[in-house]
C-alpha cells in the first residue's frame, strides 16, 4: 500500500481518505466513487487531443483501466485529478504514436472540388474530425477562461488547427493555454522539464496563429433574432429544395464540406451547382422528388448552430443521415459541414427515424 505524505492526507476530507484507502485495498466501488467525477472532463480533454468523440471514450476507458492497475503507484504528490490527466494524456499520445494519423476536415486535406465532376467516394480510414454535442462538451468545462473562451476551444475550426500540431505540442498547448495548467505541472505530467514545456508551447502558439484565426467566434454567442430567422430560412430551403433560397443565404466564398467524402466546394456558384445536381437534383445522388426529400431538426454542435438531417425513405418516414454544423459569418452562412453519418443524430439525443 502506498504511503501518502501527511500533507496530502490532510488535504482530503475524511470520506475521500477512507475511499482511497479502501481502493488501495482492492475495492473497485470506492475506486469508482473517487474517479468517476472526472470521467466527463477527461473525455473532453481526450476529444481535443484526438478530434474524435468515440476514440475519446475508448481512451478514457483505457485511462481508468490503467489507473486501477497502477493505483498502488499513486503517491499523492499531485491531486488525483492531475494523476488521471497524466494517464489520459499519455494514453492519447500512445494511441497517436501507434496509428500516426491525425484528424482533418476535407478543406485541409485537398483543394476544392469541381461541382461538374463526380463526388469522391467516402474515405473509410478514420481521418476526419468528428462533431460533438454542446451539452456533452460544455457541461465538462468549469475552469477559468484562459487564452481561449470555453466555447471557442471546442469549435471545429479550433480543433482542426490543433490537429496540425505534433502530438506532444498539441497536448502541452491544450494543458497550458486551454486548461491553464502551469509549466511545472505540465513538465511533471509529461516527464519533461519546465524549459522544454515552455519551448513546446511557444512553437505550438506560433503554429496556431498561422492555422487558426478565430473566425467562428461569432457563433459562440446566443443567436439573435436575425440569425434565428436566417436559420429558419436555411431549414426551409433544404426541406423545399429551394436552391436559389439556399444560395442567397451563403457568403460569396462559402464552403460546403461533406466528410467522409473528401469532396468539398467553395463559393456560392460551386455550392449551388453541386446541390442542384447531387443533393436536390432528381437524377443526382438521391433520385426522386426533391421537395420534401430532407427534414432538419435543430441542435448545437461544437458551440455552433447545427441540424440533424434526415432523408425520406417513403411517404411518411425519414431516416437519419447525419449532422450539419453551420458557421455564421457577418450575418451570412460562411460554411456548412455535413457529417454524413447516420449514427450521429442518436449521439445528439435525436431520433433515428422521424415521421410526417
Amino acid at each position: 500500500m502506498t504511503n501518502f505524505p501527511p500533507e496530502y492526507i490532510q488535504r482530503l476530507d475524511p470520506g475521500e481518505a477512507a475511499r482511497l484507502r479502501a481502493a488501495l485495498h482492492g475495492d473497485r466501488e470506492e475506486f469508482g466513487a473517487l474517479t468517476e467525477p472526472y470521467r466527463h472532463e477527461l473525455q473532453v480533454h481526450c476529444y481535443r487531443i484526438l478530434g474524435s468523440w468515440h476514440e475519446a471514450e475508448d481512451l478514457v476507458q483505457e485511462t481508468y483501466l490503467r489507473a486501477w492497475r497502477r493505483l498502488n503507484t499513486y503517491e499523492g504528490r499531485a491531486s488525483l485529478r492531475s494523476w488521471l490527466y497524466k494517464i489520459a494524456t499519455n494514453a492519447c499520445l500512445d494511441e497517436l504514436d501507434k496509428w500516426r494519423t491525425r484528424r482533418y476536415l476535407p478543406s485541409s486535406f485537398q483543394s476544392a472540388s469541381d461541382p461538374s465532376s463526380p463526388i469522391i467516394s467516402p474515405t473509410t480510414e478514420p481521418i476526419w474530425l468528428e462533431p460533438a454535442h454542446d451539452d456533452w462538451l460544455l457541461s465538462a468545462i468549469t475552469g477559468p477562461e484562459t487564452r481561449y473562451l470555453a466555447r471557442e476551444s471546442i469549435s471545429l475550426a479550433f480543433l482542426a488547427a490543433l490537429q496540425t500540431l505534433p502530438s506532444r505540442q498539441r497536448s502541452i498547448f491544450i494543458l497550458m493555454d486551454v486548461l491553464d495548467w502551469s509549466a511545472s505541472e505540465v513538465a511533471d505530467l509529461l516527464d519533461t522539464t519546465v524549459s522544454a514545456a515552455h519551448s513546446a508551447l511557444h512553437r505550438a502558439r506560433v503554429k496556431m496563429v498561422e492555422q487558426y484565426h478565430g473566425r467562428e467566434i461569432d457563433n459562440m454567442v446566443q443567436a439573435d433574432e436575425r440569425t434565428r430567422r436566417m436559420l429558419d430560412k436555411y431549414v426551409k430551403a433544404w426541406e423545399t429544395a429551394d436552391i436559389a433560397g439556399l444560395v442567397a443565404l451563403l457568403k460569396e466564398n462559402a464552403t460546403l464540406l461533406m466528410p467522409p467524402s473528401p469532396s468539398w466546394y467553395q463559393g456560392r456558384t460551386a455550392v449551388g451547382a453541386f446541390v442542384a445536381v447531387s443533393v436536390f437534383g432528381e437524377a443526382g445522388m438521391f433520385p426522386g422528388k426533391a421537395a420534401g426529400r430532407w427534414k432538419l431538426l435543430p441542435t448545437q454542435a461544437n458551440g455552433q448552430p447545427a441540424f440533424a438531417f434526415y432523408q425520406r425513405t417513403n411517404e411518411n418516414e425519414y431516416q437519419a443521415a447525419g449532422v450539419q454544423v453551420v458557421t455564421i459569418e457577418d450575418g451570412q452562412i460562411g460554411e456548412v459541414i455535413s457529417f454524413n453519418d447516420p449514427s450521429l443524430p442518436a449521439r445528439f439525443g435525436l431520433p433515428s427515424i422521424i415521421y410526417g
